[in-house]
């Protein structure tokens, strides 16, 4: 049997409420093509049901840091693929200088560019009916609306499977996301002049969390760099729904490329 070539690493950062398990299969294509895959947690993902205190005040800089200081100790440059706020994430740390190239599947948008859709604006104004202030506060996942847009291409046994293995988030975090133009800090800016590698945007046609038309606007700041599909019949759940095989082999398949010698 011919043996695997020796490719770069590559990271695999997950999105809120979740863990590395949702890379379990994802990264099995990577892994078969020779790249060796990291899928770490971000920080208190790994306590379950059951987080400190502590994750309410985490901020998506602390994410950033420390998938940072994982990718330091890496034997070279990473891939990032990074899944809706891990392709916000991913995004951070190429802004860096950390990333070789950026897989973003529906990925969360950074400060500045703006929602493309009511559902969007309507989905931020109900955090704040729903839980006030949350910004420290720890928040629970709920089944209604994973069901209705996360995983709604999933059957109702994959659907439960899937959701029992989410995991509270950070108020702050989400906060930094869903309401960046009240963040002083601008925790969730990306400097998209300092990302100088290539980028493969990926959104489902039918996403509501993070549309196509949000999707290409962020692809849009890397001008020449990014390349920006649109999948068509999929939703946000791109690395587990029905059809995430070819989405993982269509990465794979770039990546490829564009990490090839020149």
């Amino acid at each position: 049997m011919p043996r695997k070539p020796k490719r770069c690493p590559v990271v695999m950062i997950h999105g809120a409420f979740c863990g590395p398990w949702a890379f379990d299969e994802f990264r099995l294509p990577f892994e078969d093509a020779g790249f060796s895959v990291h899928a770490p947690a971000l920080r208190h993902h790994e306590h379950g049901q059951n987080p400190p205190p502590a994750l309410g005040h985490t901020s998506l800089l602390d994410y950033a840091e420390d998938l940072a200081q994982f990718a330091a100790k890496l034997p070279e440059q990473p891939v990032l693929v990074g899944h809706s706020l891990g392709g916000l994430l991913a995004q951070m740390l190429a802004a860096r200088g950390l990333a070789r190239a950026l897989v973003l599947l529906a990925p969360s948008a950074p400060w500045g560019v703006l929602p493309s859709t009511i559902f969007e604006l309507a989905s931020s104004q109900t955090l704040f009916f729903a839980h006030g202030d949350y910004r420290g506060s720890v928040i629970r996942p709920s089944y209604h609306i994973a069901a209705a847009h996360s995983l709604d291409r999933l059957d109702d046994s994959e659907r439960s499977a899937a959701f029992a293995r989410f995991v509270p988030e950070s108020g702050q975090a989400t906060f930094e996301v869903m309401h960046w133009s009240f963040d002083a800090r601008r925790a969730s800016r990306v400097a998209a002049r300092g990302v100088a590698c290539p980028v493969l945007c990926l959104a489902g046609s039918d996403d509501r969390i993070n549309p196509p038309s949000t999707v290409r606007r962020i692809a849009q700041r890397y001008d020449g760099l990014a390349t920006f599909e649109e999948l068509s019949g999929m939703s946000h759940w791109l690395i587990g729904e029905p059809g995430w095989s070819d989405i993982a082999r269509r990465a794979v398949k770039w990546v490829e490329g564009a990490t090839r010698a020149p």
